[in-house]
């Protein structure tokens, strides 16, 4: 992942490296689910894990290494799913990359009224002005949030808006697999 800008934070070094990693598979793929591990603590306690994952010898350039858990279930809500994880101690955060449309601000008040979630669903899908974007969103133990977001007409590492509250939802729900 050698380019990814480095970024002052350590999580946003996380979330950009995620995004690269989604952005290599390509587009309309599934969620994606990582937990974050401190990098330092990963070269101490597993040295073969770490050299596996290319991190052994290198000088450390980000807190955090991302590890890609297993496939998200398909048929299954991603909230229902979310809320039946709970992380060991051993991972400091967790992040999610997640494809969706979307709409612009602007786009908010044409939306019909009363409409159920399928429905909804199809008019966002058939409008003009829909944006396919990709989501990546990372929180740790001690609250902290960053995201990503990817515009699949501005597929540019150059494009990616990153910031702590883009995807607040989306954060919540993830800082909810950290509670007891």
């Amino acid at each position: 992942m050698s380019n990814t800008p480095m970024a002052a934070n350590p999580l946003t070094r996380a979330v950009l490296e995620i995004d690269e990693y989604a952005s290599g598979l390509g587009w309309d793929r599934p969620a994606r689910l990582f937990a974050l591990v401190d990098t330092a603590r990963l070269r101490a306690e597993q040295p073969s894990l770490a050299g596996r994952l290319g991190q052994d010898g290198e000088q450390e350039t980000t807190a955090y290494t991302p590890i890609e858990q297993d496939e998200i279930p398909t048929g299954k809500p991603l909230d229902e799913f979310l809320g039946t994880i709970a992380w060991p101690d051993a991972v400091a955060g967790c992040a999610l990359t997640v494809e969706r449309l979307m709409l612009p601000p602007s786009a908010e008040a044409q939306v019909p009224k009363n409409l159920d979630e399928a429905t909804l669903t199809k008019w966002v899908a058939e409008h003009p002005e829909r944006q396919e974007v990709r989501m990546t969103v990372a929180v740790l133990r001690d609250g902290a949030r960053e995201s990503a977001l990817r515009l699949r007409a501005k597929d540019s590492p150059t494009e990616v808006l990153t910031g702590s509250d883009l995807v607040p939802g989306l954060a919540q729900a993830l800082a909810a697999t950290f509670e007891e």
